[in-house]
């Protein structure tokens, strides 16, 4: 646990950390080798260097870039000089990430020159981008973007005591980052949270699951996410465990982590225990290491459980609940709890987070019956980026968060998620909103009408499925469509399958039925 109060900011906890835990080790990824001690230093150097880049108080930089020790030192350094940290998902396209970038006013962005061969510097140099004035490339020299050791180099004009005045100026209430989540709009949203509301939240989930000094944390959940980041090397830091980043999911590659690596922590979504389990050379690999699980993200059937425990070899295996708008937690199950309660529920409220499930009116529905979770406390987002229409939205006058997930509340006050009133639907762990879908397909001319839903899906809980009307004069193929989609936006909201219809079926205020496609979508599926 926690010894004494919370640091003021993230910055500070990792200059406090390198003080609590000494030579024990931070970060271990590949070659590079960071005690706590280390890692102190580390976040002293980078936080010099973007104090010499000119990132000051509120000011917005992006990272852009897979989960390696050099993301983790550029946050650091971002929110030690007061800037905040706008997190880029890797799976973004040059205009999905220049969009993110434009919206936030970033002036700076850490990125790669080479990722799953992509060069994302010159991805993002195709776009204006008045505000950004410096890239800097985590891997290599490439055009356009200076590299990482000439940037830390450059704060050698800025004293180390500059640097811990102005982390010393970075209180609880400051924003420590801004994570875009994709909208029912068909935009991103900019999610704001400050540094205090972050540290407390994931201090209680330190608590509940168990994470201590010593654990060796493996996160394979991205860090442009709320689990990598928060419930991932921010946790690290708050109990002394050390954090192994892993850039890209491959099922041998982890079992080879976790036997030498020694993991003892392995958060992740059903379809990641899924697939180990499936995995034909499991009982060749020595996984004995493996002591804690967090699992949540999509729907997980009480066998996962028991065979985690029994198979894999976990001790604990606990569910969570939570979106970005909360700092991603809200509900928890806690160590005790059985495997069918871990799998049908999500927990119940964090301490001090109160939680409803509420009708159409706001009024509270009896337990057992479903309603509009509700979520109300200092876990509650600062709003959406420059968007106070769709904060208003979303945090009603009294302070409620509207998260548009439908739970049912059990007389313990656990909740069973059972719909969303959004159209979102998870594929993998990570969130896919049909709106954002439709109009990126809209603006390609093929299309007269798309609507896409969430069909179920084995592997990954859930997959697109596209239904479209082409525009006159087009000729669109399922095949086409899915290309299309592949080349222009980020793999996990491509549509699995596409329908090619006549006309998609409409209400009398001309909206689509979707509900209708659902049951078409089943009908199919059964024929297969």
């Amino acid at each position: 646990m926690q010894v004494g109060p919370l640091p003021a900011s993230i910055p500070a906890l990792a200059l406090e950390s390198a003080e609590r835990f000494g030579d024990a080790s931070a970060i271990e990824d590949g070659a590079a080798r960071i005690s706590y001690r280390e890692l102190g230093a580390l976040t002293m150097r980078a936080a010099r260097a973007c104090l010499a880049a000119g990132v000051g108080p509120g000011d917005a930089v992006g990272v852009w870039a897979p989960n390696r020790w050099e993301w983790i030192a550029a946050a650091l350094g971002i929110q030690a000089a007061g800037g905040v940290l706008v997190t880029v998902n890797t799976r973004f396209k040059g205009s999905e990430a220049a969009y993110v970038l434009a919206k936030s006013r970033a002036r700076l962005l850490f990125t790669m020159a080479d990722f799953l061969d992509t060069n994302y510097v010159a991805a993002i140099r195709e776009h204006d981008l008045p505000d950004l004035g410096r890239i800097v490339a985590f891997d290599a020299a490439t055009d356009g973007a200076e590299t990482w050791d000439a940037f830390l180099a450059g704060g050698d004009a800025v004293s180390e005591d500059e640097a811990r005045t102005r982390i010393a100026t970075v209180g609880p209430d400051d924003l420590s980052d801004v994570i875009f989540t994709s909208g029912t709009t068909g935009h991103p949203k900019g999610v704001m949270t400050a540094h205090g509301q972050n540290l407390r939240a994931f201090a209680t989930w330190c608590d509940v699951i168990g994470l201590r000094a010593g654990d060796r944390y493996l996160v394979v959940n991205p860090f442009f996410h709320s689990f990598g980041y928060k419930a991932g090397w921010m946790a690290c830091f708050l109990r002394g465990a050390t954090v192994l980043p892993h850039a890209v999911f491959d099922v041998p590659a982890i079992f080879q982590r976790v036997l030498h690596d020694g993991v003892s922590v392995l958060p992740g979504t059903p379809a990641v225990f899924q697939s180990f389990l499936a995995h034909p050379d499991l009982a060749s690999h020595d996984i004995t290491n493996l002591r804690l699980a967090t699992i949540g993200g999509g729907a997980i059937p009480v066998e996962l459980i028991r065979r985690m425990h029994d198979e894999l070899g976990f001790e604990t295996v606990l569910s969570a609940y939570g979106l970005t708008e909360s700092c991603g937690i809200v509900s928890m199950c806690v160590r005790g709890d059985d495997a069918e309660t871990i799998a049908a529920t999500s927990g119940r409220a964090i301490p001090d987070v109160e939680v409803r499930c509420v009708d159409s009116d706001g009024k509270e529905v009896p337990r057992g019956e479903a309603g509009e979770v509700v979520v109300r406390g200092y876990n509650v987002m600062r709003g959406y980026f420059d968007d106070p229409e769709e904060t208003a939205k979303t945090i009603d006058a009294d302070g409620w968060l509207h998260t548009g997930d439908v739970a049912e509340m059990d007389a313990r006050g656990y909740l069973r998620i059972t719909d969303r009133i959004k159209d979102m639907f998870i594929i993998g762990g990570l969130n896919c909103y049909p709106a954002e879908i439709e109009k990126q397909m809209y603006d390609s001319g093929l299309f007269a009408q798309v609507a896409v839903i969430g069909v179920p899906d084995e592997r990954m809980g859930e997959v697109g499925m596209a239904w479209v009307v082409p525009a006159p004069d087009q000729v669109v193929t399922p095949e086409g469509v899915v290309a299309w989609c592949r080349a222009n936006m980020a793999n996990y909201k491509v549509p699995r399958s596409v329908q090619v219809v006549d006309a998609l079926p409409m209400n009398a205020s001309g909206k689509v039925q979707k509900f209708l496609l659902r049951e078409r979508a089943t009908a199919l599926q059964s024929e297969a």
